[in-house]
């Protein structure tokens, strides 16, 4: 495991790291050829440095966010705020983590993507990848 990620994990109480390490598992197995670090403070994982997957531990729970989820259509999968095109899911509890699921929208992130990497050059305005 990464050894930043690690730690974030490590720093969770133990209901929290337990999701999050199971969610690091099943994203580093689908995720092979990715980059992940702790990006914003909590980890990101980035294909040619474009964010698409990452966790973060807030009140409600572990946020799973997909920078471009909402493109998955995909119904667990809740849109943010509408501004960009991401969508997530919370969890509390570990063994609400669905791994057929998971490995899904890890193969989804792949295919759809929104250039989030070049954002700031284009002045906010979001183009599709691929």
């Amino acid at each position: 495991m990464n050894k930043a990620i690690q730690t974030y994990n490590d720093t969770l109480p133990s209901d929290r790291k337990e999701i999050c390490d199971r969610l690091f598992e099943i994203i580093n197995k689908n995720l092979t050829f990715t980059e992940d670090k702790i990006w914003h403070g909590h980890p990101v994982w980035f294909i040619d440095g474009n964010p698409i997957v990452g966790y973060s531990s807030e009140k409600p729970g572990i946020r799973l966010m997909f920078w471009s989820g909402i493109g998955f259509n995909e119904p667990a999968l809740k849109p943010g705020t509408g501004k960009f095109k991401d969508a997530s899911i919370y969890y509390t509890n570990v063994t609400e983590v669905n791994a057929e699921d998971l490995t899904r929208w890890l193969a989804l992130s792949e295919m759809i993507q929104w250039d989030y990497k070049n954002i700031i050059k284009r002045k906010g305005e979001l183009r599709r990848l691929k």
